[in-house]
């Protein structure tokens, strides 16, 4: 079986090897989440710094070895770049499997957050150089599929795994082992060249007006639905619902972000210029539905809702990142695309909380699902004054049947 890439064609072996870097990047953290009520049991002498130190000493090493990555890929060798990153997540996947103290732990958690980080900007990197014009965003569509499906199975797993011993969950972060296998198909078959005609190609230097305008829009809607992974529990407990309820919403949060991502093109033909308008539009009914109905089946297609908009305009980012850099910076401008999804998730519940007590609403577990839906409603409003701009919008190339893009 041949995959059009836009600009030729590779076989399915190549295809499952690119979508298979695009799984692993979900994975850190993954192991983590099912054992954290239990870790004071499981190390009795640990502080709550060291506690906080597991959970969030790796992400903050991913952020500069995604840009570190990005940079490096610039003069050498994507492939070889990406088989160090993968060896490294593998063995400190590895590690932590055997570790036996919380300083272990931590060791080994921030080495996988730089093998982590040297992966993640090459995962949409690969689809970029395999990949142009309409099949670019098809696949970058199926690469967010892949990496939020895996998200949620890899969930699934590590709450089984950590129900048998708490050692188990670290066996998801030798998945990279996989991967690093699979490469052999990149390194036989590299990707053809861009296209003279596409508007990457006709790129002399990265659009940097156009980079901080993505990354903005990114950090701010990636910021807008992370409210639901942070705070959905803390609804769920005030209303009385089952505990395992609010673990089943963020699970359906994540497989609606996925469905987008495998009919993004009959999606922006059919709603053209309007597309990222009505993405936030969900994206701001969703999270008010979620926040303000005390309902499980209200907060369910509320979480989905949400997840839906943010799913339509995650590939889509990628792929003006990609336009706006000539072929051979295309993942350096991605990596620091990619970054600001990092920096979200970090400063996330710092700003809520900023929220709160300038509201005076810090006690009301509603009040995150308000404020970013009342903000996303207003980023609504200016997508649709902007919904012929390149960046906020959908200019002509997306809307017609111009093919200067592939």
């Amino acid at each position: 079986m041949q995959i059009n890439t836009g600009k030729g064609t590779i076989s399915l072996a190549v295809a499952i090897a690119i979508w298979s870097v695009s799984a692993v990047v979900s994975l850190p953290g993954l192991a983590v989440s099912p054992i954290m009520g239990d870790l004071n049991k499981i190390f009795p002498r640990v502080s709550n710094l060291e506690i906080q130190m597991l959970t969030s000493i790796p992400s903050v090493l991913i952020i500069p070895f995604i840009l570190l990555s990005g940079r490096l890929s610039v003069a050498r060798n994507k492939i070889a770049l990406l088989r160090v990153g993968l060896a490294i997540f593998f063995l400190s996947g590895a590690a932590c499997v055997f570790s036996r103290t919380m300083t272990q732990l931590i060791a080994a958690s921030c080495v996988l957050g730089i093998g982590a980080g040297i992966v993640i900007p090459l995962s949409t990197g690969l689809v970029v150089d395999y990949f142009t014009g309409d099949s670019r965003v098809r696949q970058l569509g199926i690469s967010s599929a892949v990496n939020n499906l895996t998200l949620v199975l890899a969930t699934a797993f590590t709450g089984y795994l950590a129900g048998v011993d708490w050692h188990l969950p670290f066996l998801v972060y030798t998945l990279p082992a996989v991967t690093l296998a699979l490469t052999a198909w990149l390194r036989r078959i590299p990707p053809a060249p861009e296209p003279p005609q596409s508007d990457q190609f006709r790129q002399t230097r990265i659009n940097r007006g156009r980079l901080a305008g993505l990354m903005g829009i990114y950090f701010f809607i990636t910021f807008a639905v992370l409210v639901i992974t942070f705070y959905t529990s803390f609804l769920v407990e005030e209303y009385k619902f089952s505990n395992s309820f609010s673990g089943l919403v963020i699970s359906l949060f994540f497989l609606a972000i996925m469905a987008p991502g495998l009919f993004l093109n009959p999606l922006i033909k059919y709603l053209g210029r309007n597309l990222n308008v009505v993405s936030l539009a969900m994206m701001a009914a969703g999270l008010l539905i979620t926040g303000c109905i005390r309902n499980e089946a209200a907060m369910i297609a509320g979480a989905m809702m949400a997840g839906l908009g943010y799913g339509i305009m995650q590939p889509l980012i990628y792929d003006k990142t990609a336009i706006i850099s000539p072929p051979q910076t295309s993942t350096l401008s991605l990596s620091f695309v990619m970054s600001v999804n990092y920096l979200a998730v970090l400063v996330c519940p710092f700003i809520i909380d900023l929220f709160g007590r300038i509201f005076h609403m810090s006690h009301d577990n509603r009040f995150p699902f308000v404020i970013n839906a009342v903000l996303t409603a207003f980023f609504a409003v200016w997508a649709y004054v902007k919904r012929d701009d390149f960046t906020i919008g959908m200019d002509e190339s997306y809307v017609t049947d111009d093919k200067s893009r592939s």
